[in-house]
């Protein structure tokens, strides 16, 4: 099809979605799309993030009654126009699979009426039996509160009659922040820093909280040899793009100082070496938290009216086994691997078999270990980087693009409906990809899965990044390649029995001499971590789940309503948080309206 074939496609679609729309006949607005069709809402429709899939699924949500008026009409999304002036503009679409579904996809924007907001959308279009084009997946977002648009422009300077200098300025914006914080963020990590400089674009009061000294502490501690596993563009911060002149997966200590630099730049109100002191205690009648912040060697008591907690992927789980106190060498948890250096010429042994465990294992071959072996307890789904690139990280756009245009269209894709592209051919293209490496690691001994359980199938990387936050998966940046040349052996198939003074004892009675076990076992779940904050009276009012995918495929609790009033959670990879700030801002701004 022809360009103008594509745009005409969309028009006439897009036209009679909108009649539908503005006059709110929900049966005409579903009739535009297949029977198994998609819709993804965040925020438009509801307070909320919502997918839905099927026309009677579909037809419930927008018949539900708000304030008098079924959903549709009370929500009133109108003025439709094709967004054909960017890189989402009517283009051709075609989806992995023995199917391979094709159509017409393209961004659109458009009105809101309750609450007056600004929305963008995208929609994948393809031919039903009668040849008649029907929505496949269509995506709704709120974009912005009409006259709270979020500010671009630099307010500070010299400009005429004005009395201090920016410095001034910004102290004065400081003061009043921390004299009455509207939203307090606990933790100074990316979700952390990047949900604040979206705040700050909204106009709202901010105090980020963060536990160590300097901002990107949380990267520059950790062992040497990390760098990003994502490529840089992929990586970004909100609003910050890398310099040019950045290495493709960024080191640590780079990372490190880059966040330390954005704080700066975005002028963020941080206290560091604080952290929350006491169980925090929320007083409904006021709508307001007591938060005790112990701020270096002082105490400060504040009284936000939204808690952000932005603290990470989960304190690290350590297993127990009998022996442990008993080992002679050293025994310690791979978020606290500082230096192989000291190991060189030991015999090393890493239980579990992801990520950390591929770098940690790099690090000591390269800082010459006697032996090195990693322990597979279960099998791992393993992507090497280009395979990642090629099929995840590389954006369909012309250098330069905005990533924005990017997270935008990555993110129009229902997350359920994303998996069922993955089973249905995604997870065999990115096999595919990968062939001679999985072919090499079986061959060697190591265990290879794409399925969470059993039977489940073969939904590949993106069910475990949704489901259980990347754990169970090896993005390769080149253990592969040791583990296949055997610089590090594997133990697989057995269960740990017990460890003595000399290593590891498995249930098999075979043994495993070691001089230093790292423990590369993962994280606690995030709820864990909130409930050590928050006391679990709180935590009990909540869901069970942080993270996950709810019943209708979207992230449980992230960016959106906790189930607690005034608390939220900001968790997350670059993309995710650079993204669904935005969202969280929405949020927190429409509350402070009484539009929500």
């Amino acid at each position: 099809m022809t360009s103008d074939d594509l745009s005409a496609i969309s028009a006439d679609w897009l036209k009679s979605l909108e009649v539908a729309s503005s006059t709110g006949d929900v049966a005409s607005f579903v009739s535009h799309f297949l029977s198994n069709g998609w819709i993804r809402d965040l925020l438009c429709f509801s307070w909320n993030f919502r997918s839905l899939s099927g026309l009677n699924e579909i037809h419930g949500y927008l018949s539900e009654v708000v304030d008098g008026k079924p959903r549709i009409e009370h929500s009133g999304l109108r003025d439709f126009k094709l967004d054909d002036h960017t890189v989402n503009a009517p283009s051709p679409f075609k989806l992995p699979g023995p199917q391979g579904i094709e159509g017409v996809q393209g961004a659109f924007t458009f009105s809101i009426t309750q609450p007056a907001a600004l929305g963008r959308g995208f929609f994948r279009l393809t031919q039903d039996v009668n040849g008649r084009w029907k929505a496949l997946t269509l995506f709704t977002n709120m974009q912005d509160l009409v006259g709270y648009e979020e500010s671009l422009a630099d307010q500070h300077g010299l400009y005429e009659d004005r009395g201090i200098t920016w410095e001034e300025d910004v102290d004065a914006r400081f003061r009043a922040i921390e004299a009455d914080p509207t939203v307090l963020i606990i933790g100074g990590g990316i979700s952390g820093l990047m949900t604040a400089a979206q705040l700050r674009r909204l106009g709202i009061r901010a105090l980020v909280i963060e536990k160590n000294a300097r901002v990107g502490d949380s990267w520059r501690q950790r062992y040497p040899n990390l760098t990003l596993h994502t490529p840089a563009d992929y990586s970004s911060m909100l609003y910050s793009p890398y310099p040019s002149t950045f290495p493709k997966y960024i080191p640590k200590g780079k990372l490190a100082n880059f966040l330390d630099s954005y704080a700066v730049d975005h002028e963020l109100c941080i206290w560091l070496s604080s952290r929350v002191q006491s169980t925090p205690v929320y007083d409904s009648s006021s709508a307001r938290w007591t938060v005790e912040v112990q701020r270096g060697d002082r105490t400060v008591f504040i009284n936000p009216k939204h808690v952000v907690l932005a603290t990470g992927s989960g304190s690290p789980r350590i297993p127990t086994w009998n022996g442990m106190d008993e080992f002679q060498g050293a025994l310690y948890h791979s978020d606290f691997h500082k230096d192989a250096e000291q190991f060189r010429g030991k015999h090393v042994v890493v239980v579990g078999a992801g990520n950390a465990s591929a770098d940690i294992c790099q690090d000591f071959v390269a800082h010459g270990a006697a032996e090195v072996t990693m322990i597979q307890r279960s099998a791992t789904c393993v992507v090497s980087s280009s395979a990642m690139e090629q099929t995840h990280f590389k954006p369909p756009f012309p250098d330069g693009t905005p990533i924005e245009e990017f997270d935008f269209l990555t993110n129009s894709m229902p997350l359920a409906f994303l998996l069922q592209v993955q089973k249905s051919g995604g997870v065999q293209h990115m096999k595919m990809l990968d062939k001679e490496l999985h072919e090499a690691l079986s061959k060697v001994g190591f265990n290879l899965t794409w399925e969470i359980s059993p039977g489940g199938g073969e939904v590949g990387f993106a069910e475990f990044l949704f489901k259980r936050v990347g754990a169970g998966t090896m993005l390769d940046i080149g253990c592969g390649k040791l583990i296949i040349e055997g610089k590090v052996k594997i133990k697989q198939g057995q269960d740990i029995s017990h460890l003595d003074k000399d290593g590891i004892t498995f249930k098999d009675g075979s043994k495993l001499p070691a001089d230093v076990i790292v423990l590369a076992t993962g994280n606690e779940p995030i709820m864990e971590t909130a409930r050590a904050l928050l006391g679990n009276e709180i935590t009990e009012q909540l869901p069970p789940e942080v993270w996950g995918l709810d019943s209708e495929g979207e992230l449980n609790q992230i960016y959106r309503p906790s189930g607690h009033p005034g608390l939220w959670f900001a968790i997350g990879g670059f993309a995710i948080s650079r993204f669904f700030s935005k969202h969280l801002g929405l949020q927190i701004l429409a509350r402070e309206l009484s539009i929500a």
